[in-house]
């Protein structure tokens, strides 16, 4: 890395540019009826939510190998640039179809941000400040989760949901400069072979799942013929893909990642983890409004506290790991999302309002515990050229995670609930619960068969 770097400014902007792309995906809720008001479109509302979710994952891998190949100052200022031209657009749009294809743009572009962001912030920073700044972005999630609403309330009620978007454009532009003017990388300029079929085969393939997750038991049931059509073409071309990927000279996702333990059980985790905060963020405000006859705000407020709970633990997480140890820290983590998921488990109709807040507490601090340390272990045991496509990896499975996990849950609740009563909705939700108790179990035999800490943190420099 070069000497010129300012890893000071360099922090900064990257921050200010993971923060605009955690808050887009929370503010928007809150716009929702503005939005319809002001360009109708009332059917089509979901899939503002829907398109960013499906490009992001498809770009994340995509982006990541980009990075290792051409470097992340350029593909870094390329995702974010189209993720500030997707919200210019967003904010201009005159339709909900519109909208729809514009957010389909800016999750492109946000594709980009995750990933490349904590590459870079593991190239400038060695093994143990690596772990604290880590934790500092890992942070990031739950503050925009936390203000997120109340920004996008602020705009709604004073100014016009269009400054939704808008205010990504001078934050974008910021952050954009900051890279160019303090961020100085030395890579090797080398002919380059692209994995053209891979990526055709993956965004085909990831675009045919993620499309039956997002749309199974709302628009089409599981069993009719478009949805069992997605899952065929989900199955032809991602073993397309991988088919191809043991082939190709530079894979766009090695799978070589898979098959190493240091790698491939923090995968899992980001996967599973998902499953928990997805669970207790939908259906925990669910049963406090229908359940337990909370207020709207009263719901809302009961969430703050795993958001609150998980930044701190990020941060104290990325201080203490190698003192304490990756593995045990992460175990520790689990086994406080397990105690979490189990009190929201045994929730009942009556269940005090503390009850709900100790649990998503629980949940909050075990995922702190549990993501830092995994996404130091994960750039670490990789060298320099896979950095990028490592943690891209991780970010692309944390998707998986959360779309598989909202359709599952879903699923669940639907083949429980049939009429719109208050004691149906109960039992799916305490279905929900249970399912979620179980892979929070999962969660934590998986960390278990973590290499030792030793070995987890041998690589870090």
């Amino acid at each position: 890395m070069s000497k010129q770097t300012n890893r000071s400014m360099v922090t900064v902007g990257l921050l200010a540019a993971l923060f605009i792309g955690a808050l887009d995906s929370t503010v928007v809720s809150t716009a929702s009826p503005r939005i319809i008001d002001s360009l109708g479109g009332l059917s089509l509302i979901s899939w503002i939510f829907s398109v960013y979710t499906l490009t992001t994952c498809i770009a994340t891998p995509i982006f990541g190998k980009l990075g290792d190949l051409y470097g992340r100052r350029l593909v870094f200022a390329i995702g974010l640039g189209l993720f500030v031209v997707g919200s210019m657009l967003c904010g201009l749009a005159g339709s909900m179809t519109e909208l729809i294809w514009y957010r389909a743009l800016q999750g492109i572009g946000a594709g980009a941000l995750t990933p490349v962001t904590f590459t870079i912030v593991g190239d400038l920073y060695p093994g143990k400040e690596r772990a604290k700044v880590q934790g500092i972005f890992s942070s990031v999630w739950s503050i925009a989760g936390l203000f997120g609403p109340l920004v996008g309330g602020y705009f709604v009620d004073y100014i016009s949901w269009r400054w939704i978007f808008f205010i990504n454009l001078p934050v974008g532009i910021i952050a954009i400069m900051f890279i160019f003017l303090y961020y100085h990388e030395s890579f090797a300029k080398q002919k380059k072979a692209i994995d053209y079929a891979g990526a055709i085969t993956f965004t085909v393939g990831m675009t045919a799942l993620l499309l039956a997750l997002l749309t199974g038991g709302e628009e089409y049931a599981w069993n009719s013929p478009v949805i069992l059509v997605m899952f065929l073409v989900t199955v032809v071309f991602l073993g397309l893909f991988l088919w191809i990927e043991r082939r190709a000279a530079e894979p766009m996702l090695p799978l070589s990642l898979f098959r190493n333990p240091v790698l491939n059980i923090p995968y899992i985790l980001g996967f599973t983890t998902r499953w928990m905060v997805m669970g207790v963020t939908v259906y925990c405000a669910l049963w406090m409004q229908d359940v337990s006859g909370s207020s709207a705000t009263l719901a809302g407020l009961a969430l703050m506290p795993m958001s609150i709970a998980w930044p701190l633990a990020s941060t104290l997480s990325g201080r203490l790991m190698y003192r304490i140890g990756a593995k045990w820290l992460i175990i520790f983590g689990s086994v406080l999302v397990v105690a979490g998921s189990l009190l929201v488990a045994i929730m009942q109709a009556g269940s005090t309002y503390g009850l709900i807040v100790a649990s998503l507490v629980l949940i909050g601090l075990g995922m702190g515990c549990i993501v830092t340390p995994s996404m130091v272990i994960i750039q670490g045991a990789v060298d320099f050229r896979m950095r990028s496509v490592a943690t891209s990896t991780n970010t692309l499975m944390n998707s998986l995670g959360q779309t598989v996990s909202v359709a599952v849950f879903g699923l669940v609740f639907n083949s429980v609930v049939t009429a719109d009563s208050p004691e149906q909705i109960a039992n799916g939700i305490h279905a929900v619960f249970l399912l979620m108790l179980a892979v929070a179990v999962l969660n934590l035999v998986v960390a278990l068969f973590l290499p030792p800490s030793s070995k987890l943190l041998n690589h870090q420099q």
